[in-house]
């Protein structure tokens, strides 16, 4: 059986969830509101299938909720401009510190970024 491969993906969200999310604009305050509001996440699906997770509050089959309400709510499209150049990730601890890497890379680039 093939190993899985874990992919880091960016989610562009609406700028709404900065002046409607609390825990959001404080996670981001080097936000100058001209850069987009972001989500960085893994998965070991492709980015299309997770995007489409987190937009219909997908459930796992135990019940347990697998999708971001932020990216419920705000999720507009997929940003692969911002990820296409990470090479797909061989187990899922590398995929973890790889998307907490990308998403404070794009804080500092003056980003909104929200990631788990």
């Amino acid at each position: 059986m093939p190993k899985a491969q874990y992919r880091v993906y960016v989610i562009e969200l609406s700028k709404r969830v900065f002046s409607e999310n609390s825990r959001f604009r404080a996670a981001n305050p080097q936000f100058n509101g001209v850069l987009q509001c972001l989500y960085v996440g893994m998965t070991s699906k492709t980015p299309k299938e997770r995007f489409l997770q987190h937009k219909t509050g997908y459930r796992n089959k135990k019940g347990h909720k697998l999708s971001s309400n932020i990216v419920q709510k705000y999720g507009m499209y997929l940003r692969p401009s911002l990820y296409n150049h990470i090479d797909p990730l061989a187990t899922r601890s590398e995929a973890i510190k790889m998307e907490e890497r990308l998403a404070l890379t794009l804080r500092r680039q003056r980003y909104a970024v929200w990631f788990n």
